[in-house]
């Protein structure tokens, strides 16, 4: 009995279509959205990957400009208010405010230091909301697709209790299709989840890392206006 219980196992498919299509509707809506939930972090992470690195190209080139020597007038007349690149928009939103915090007599008007700061500030957080958009998605994909895929594995061998119950055998070939298809929905959870939780992590880094530099910016071009204002 035993051996024709291994036999009719070994002849069963365990491929994953197999297992797919073997599975409960409710196992099956589970295994499709952490499908889902994976493509949808991969497609983030490639996302936010290619975005990180041009703004650091940006970043670079424009650093080499501001730095050159050249007059910022004259950089903000090449770059123009909307400027690719967020570092060069937050120079281009203080450049905006000093232009308009001279009067018709090119006096500045009281208070220009920080109304200045405040532009760049909100360059800032524009660029932070850019930076960070769809980062949420990852976090939640990571901490929630393990008890997604948990839950659908709990439901399949439950199913798979019923069927031994209802069919009143034990054997080999009743357990493992059960089983497998509900430790499917386990490791489907895991594989949406690990690189969600990693690229998180790297993704957030880098985020923080390239606000650290905008302000930072921020802070230096707002000490070389104060000193204009100053003199």
């Amino acid at each position: 009995m035993e051996t024709e219980a291994l036999a009719l196992a070994n002849e069963m498919d365990f491929s994953f279509w197999a297992l797919f299509a073997r599975a409960t509707f409710t196992v099956k809506l589970v295994m499709v959205m952490l499908i889902g939930a994976s493509f949808w972090s991969w497609s983030i992470i490639v996302q936010r990957t290619l975005l990180y690195r041009r703004a650091r190209d940006e970043a670079k080139i424009f650093d080499r400009q501001f730095w050159s020597g050249e007059p910022l007038d004259e950089l903000f007349d090449t770059l123009g208010p909307e400027p690719a690149g967020n570092t060069a928009r937050v120079f281009a939103a203080g450049m905006v405010e000093w232009q308009r915090s001279h009067n018709d007599q090119g006096r500045l008007i009281a208070g220009a230091q920080s109304r200045i700061e405040r532009s760049m500030d909100v360059a800032v957080t524009r660029a932070a909301d850019e930076l960070q958009k769809g980062l949420t998605v990852l976090a939640t994909i990571g901490s929630t697709a393990p008890f997604i895929g948990l839950f659908g594995t709990v439901w399949g061998i439950m199913h798979a209790f019923i069927e031994i119950a209802a069919q009143q055998n034990t054997n080999l070939a009743v357990v493992a299709p059960g089983i497998a298809e509900a430790l499917l929905a386990t490791g489907l959870g895991l594989i949406a989840a690990i690189p969600a939780v990693v690229f998180y992590n790297k993704l957030s880094g880098d985020s923080d890392r390239l606000l650290a530099t905008y302000e930072a910016f921020s802070d230096e071009f707002a000490t070389i206006l104060s000193r204009q204002l100053d003199s």
